[in-house]
């Protein structure tokens, strides 16, 4: 086939080897990490929820770029664009609550208020309002756990972020054991993620290589004869 009378950018030749294998690695781990890195830091009080918003929303753009326009990997492109900003959300809360009861201060706590509210969108949401042992009041609301089982004067355990940067985490029961359900899912998108880039990293095609499929499939362009 005459490649000089293929239109357009042809690119280079699909890569192979170890390094391509790495490449692959590297963006593996960069979206799919950063991914659930946003979703942690968009836990943080003090505006840092807009910021963990952003890298969430850059990584699912910058992943779905590389895998669509970088590599012509359309389908993968797509998975992880969605697939990103759903483990932003979901690893956010699971990663926040697994850090709180591993490493957090087990604190008593007497629930004073517990109402429910809606907001600005509609939805449903829980407030509490909760004093320590140490005298200590703290709003908290369905980030952390504050839910309809909690009635104003009952007993709570919070786990206190030993730095100070996290809002407690509430629990009825004080137990540190951690919601294994929702640690496979959290799970489950980070290796969902990371595995559809290395896929498609390492299936990557050039602009050449999606023209002569074109050609595989529907034949040379048809041309006048005049």
């Amino acid at each position: 086939m005459d490649t000089a009378r293929i239109p357009g950018r042809m690119g280079k030749p699909s890569p192979t080897g170890a390094r391509p294998t790495r490449n692959s690695l590297f963006w593996a781990a960069l979206i799919a990490g950063a991914g659930a890195l946003g979703g942690f830091i968009s836990q943080f009080p003090y505006g840092l929820l807009y910021v963990g918003i952003l890298v969430v929303l850059a990584a699912a753009g910058l992943g779905a770029a590389v895998a669509g326009s970088n590599w012509n990997r359309a389908g993968a492109a797509t998975l992880v664009g969605f697939g990103t900003m759903a483990l932003g959300i979901i690893a956010g809360i699971n990663l926040n609550e697994s850090y709180l009861k591993t490493l957090g201060e087990r604190v008593d706590a007497v629930v004073l208020e517990s109402r429910q509210y809606t907001n600005s969108v509609g939805d449903d949401r829980f407030f509490c309002r909760v004093v320590d042992t140490s005298g200590e009041s703290h709003e908290l609301d369905h980030i952390q756990n504050c839910h309809a089982d909690v009635e104003p004067g009952g007993h709570v355990v919070l786990f206190k972020d030993r730095l100070g940067g996290l809002d407690p985490w509430m629990d009825t029961t004080g137990s540190r054991a951690l919601d294994p359900l929702a640690l496979g899912v959290t799970g489950g998108l980070f290796l969902l993620i990371g595995g559809t880039m290395f896929t498609a990293g390492q299936r990557r095609r050039t602009d050449r290589d999606l023209y002569e499929e074109h050609l595989r499939k529907h034949g040379p362009p048809w041309r006048s004869r005049r």
